[in-house]
């Protein structure tokens, strides 16, 4: 049924949807709206779940991870800093190979303090073990919690999943969504049955100390699992579109005009949306360029994003994060998906655009394609403002 809903209440519903036993949140710009509405829920017996009202986000996670631990599906949701204050526990989850979704709602990281968007946050913590999907739209943020619960749970993954979607243009943003019924998410994702959990009448311990000998094989175990993932994805997916109607083809990346394209940006989230009405714009004056949009981003699909990209002669990566002193992150991985290959584009350029919420216009997209032309650009910062860039060196 196609409701007009905010991002952040449209990830509430999915939410409820998917009945999870415990949610626990501390409230942090710009994802509050999200565990206000799912507090809401419990307190009018919507949802038959129990809200875990905490001093912290570190303690957040930490309830969560305690009652994914005990066989019980769990939700969390934070942000920027908060999610930086998880990060010890955020590694601990994935590390003891426990199932649960987190909605990260992307927002820049201090200093200087910025509430704005951009996707520093999640970037930061891609080596924490996590499964991270990026949404475009509002109905990519809640179809994907959905996905996230199904793939996490299952029996051959066991890995929690970063649910990664614009703060503001997203979770304030009000779109038309089609909105599941409760059948078809049961259908979809049956209730939770731990593989492992803690009981007393079957005692067991997680997260105990590994030396030497069995530390390097616990961490290589989740990174082959990842690879799991990998095939496990467009197997969901399919799933998901025979069920609902809505098709992600293989959920790890969209090629939007890839075919025949020249030029072609690489780039995640919202933006997507901008720089797709921009191709449309070229497309519609003859010139060949086109959108690969990455949503898979851990794990990152190096074999799927090379074979979209080999016959396209320029391409420009479009990074909303910033790995200062190096490349950016999102570029980085590009480059590295041509490593050693006979075939790759005669010109990879990387650009860094939206920090701290900045508006990425059509015109800024213009100027991307504009500048992918013969020469290489290491790292191009777009917009940025030479007035005070003075200041900052004065």
């Amino acid at each position: 049924m196609k409701e007009f809903l905010e991002g952040s209440r449209a990830v509430a519903e999915i939410i409820k949807l998917c009945k999870p036993g415990v949610i626990s949140a501390y409230p942090i710009t710009p994802q509050t709206h999200i565990v206000e509405e799912l507090a809401q829920m419990v307190a009018n017996g919507e949802l038959s779940s129990q809200f875990i009202n905490v001093e912290s986000e570190h303690s957040a996670a930490s309830v969560v991870l305690g009652a994914s631990a005990t066989g019980v599906r769990t939700f969390t949701a934070t942000s920027s800093q908060g999610l930086f204050y998880m990060g010890e526990v955020i590694f601990n989850i994935a590390g003891v190979r426990l199932p649960l979704v987190m909605t990260c709602a992307n927002r820049a990281i201090s200093a200087p303090i910025n509430i704005w968007n951009d996707q520093q946050d999640s970037i930061s913590l891609r080596d924490a073990g996590w499964i991270q999907l990026y949404a475009e739209n509002v109905q990519e943020s809640a179809d994907f919690h959905l996905i996230g619960y199904r793939v996490s749970e299952d029996k051959s993954i066991m890995l929690p999943v970063m649910i990664c979607m614009d703060g503001f243009i997203l979770t304030h943003g009000i779109e038309s969504v089609d909105m599941p019924k409760q059948a078809q998410v049961d259908k979809f994702l049956p209730a939770y049955k731990a593989l492992y959990k803690l009981d007393p009448s079957e005692p067991l311990t997680m997260g105990i100390l590994a030396d030497p000998d069995y530390y390097m094989e616990a961490r290589y175990a989740i990174h082959a699992t990842f690879k799991d993932v990998l095939e496990l994805l467009p197997k969901v997916s399919q799933e998901f579109s025979d069920i609902f109607g809505r098709d992600y083809k293989d959920l790890l990346v969209e090629e939007y005009f890839t075919k025949d394209a020249e030029k072609v940006i690489v780039a995640m989230g919202s933006v997507c949306g901008t720089i797709k009405e921009v191709v449309d714009e070229l497309r519609a004056k003859g010139k060949k360029v086109g959108l690969l949009r990455i949503i898979s981003y851990r794990p990152f699909p190096y074999a799927r994003i090379y074979e979209a990209l080999k016959n396209v002669s320029k391409v420009a990566i479009l990074d909303k994060s910033v790995s200062l002193g190096a490349y950016a992150p999102l570029a980085s991985e590009i480059k590295s998906v041509f490593s050693n290959k006979k075939k790759l584009p005669k010109v990879i350029s990387s650009f860094v655009a939206g920090l701290g919420g900045r508006d990425i216009t059509l015109e800024s997209i213009r100027e991307i394609f504009r500048k992918l032309n013969a020469k290489e650009l290491v790292q191009e910062f777009i917009d940025l403002k030479p007035e005070l860039l003075k200041e900052q060196y004065e």
